[in-house]
């Protein structure tokens, strides 16, 4: 039986199984703690120059099909898991894992002990980390994975961004922009639903977008999509950040998780890399006096006491850690979350947040 490794950069290797496509990946080991969802989180750019670990033990239990798709490929570089499903159940009539990760040529092992790596993330903080066949590289594979860049230090958002302006004209009464940083297709779905879309570059200027016409209407309001990486990487700091400044003062905004962290920048503010983040859909929201299930992928937050003189207020909190999951500002028409209200995969709780979007933009204020 084929052997295959999973090296982390401290020295330790996991031995299990090849499945998917045979080949090497590198990139950061992290994990995610829902029970089904595999597909979505694999095609969520977020996902991008990670090795995503499900802490389910069994993955794969149904087929895979496109409607579950939240981009056109996986960005994911490798999948780790307990254990992975041969024969799914029928019921979408999919391809199997397998045969998925082999479609898109991305690596998977199994048979990994995924809850003794996962308290070593969990204790340790994450860690870079590659998937091997070649036993005997594995001392010089080390040496590689510590001197490689952490993936986050590249522009990882310009490498999953639209190349150019997409309309999406649903004959609505309102017309919002989207301004793409690695969006999901659930987010686009749920905006599509309620308003005609335009998606933009996520370098695109402030007066481009203030200025654009679709079909004679003109943008009334911008939401800003999640993405990968650090939101203080330089190239954001100098296009997106600039736009979302200029765009502050004059239209109605919406951050979404990336989107969520580049309006605190934007605005004053400062993030930081979390010890291993919150990835999964189960992740608990104190909002309002109320509770709400949340699916959430990031490994960056929003640091409070950075928000004193910004005119951001947090106004929402991870019952778990007490993280910064949500903002609004306590003048203009600004508000955010660092989750992911149009789930996919995950709960549907706070979908009404796209709602709340048209009544904003209609009243000009919170």
């Amino acid at each position: 039986m084929a052997k295959s490794y999973l090296v982390l950069e401290d020295g330790t290797v996991y031995e299990g199984e090849p499945f998917g496509y045979r080949s090497e990946a590198f990139g950061e080991v992290v994990f995610a703690t829902g029970m089904c969802g595999y597909q979505e989180s694999l095609t969520d750019p977020s996902y991008k120059g990670q090795i995503l670990v499900m802490t389910f033990p069994l993955i794969g239990n149904y087929g895979t099909i496109d409607d579950f798709h939240q981009s056109a490929s996986v960005h994911a570089r490798a999948l780790v898991c307990s254990e992975y499903c041969r024969e799914p159940s029928d019921m979408y009539a999919g391809k199997t894992i397998d045969e998925f990760l082999k479609d898109h040529k991305v690596p998977g092992i199994s048979g990994v002990d995924t809850r003794d790596l996962v308290i070593k993330i969990r204790n340790g903080g994450t860690l870079k980390g590659a998937i091997t066949e070649d036993r005997d590289s594995i001392p010089d594979l080390i040496e590689k994975i510590k001197a490689s860049p952490a993936p986050s230090e590249g522009n990882l958002v310009g490498e999953v961004s639209c190349k150019e302006i997409l309309e999406f004209d649903s004959n609505k009464e309102i017309t919002v922009g989207l301004l793409d940083c690695g969006e999901k297709d659930g987010i686009l779905k749920e905006l599509r639903n309620r308003y005609n879309v335009v998606m933009f570059p996520y370098d695109t200027p402030a007066d481009v977008i203030t200025e654009y016409r679709l079909n004679g209407k003109k943008i009334q309001g911008v939401q800003l999509s999640n993405g990968p990486g650090d939101p203080s990487h330089p190239v954001i700091q100098k296009t997106t950040v600039v736009t979302i400044k200029n765009l502050a003062q004059q239209l109605p905004l919406f951050g979404i998780c990336f989107g969520n962290q580049l309006t605190a920048i934007a605005m004053g503010g400062k993030t930081y890399k979390m010890k291993f983040g919150h990835r999964g859909c189960n992740q608990p929201v104190m909002y309002e006096g109320r509770v709400y299930l949340t699916s959430q992928n990031h490994g960056f937050a929003v640091d409070e006491d950075s928000l004193s003189g910004t005119g951001l207020i947090a106004d929402q909190f991870n019952v778990n850690d007490g993280t910064v999951e949500g903002m609004r500002h306590k003048d203009l028409p600004i508000y955010t979350a660092q989750y992911h209200p149009e789930a996919s995969p995950g709960p549907q709780d706070t979908t009404f947040l796209f709602d709340k979007f048209g009544k904003v933009i209609r009243e000009g204020r919170l």
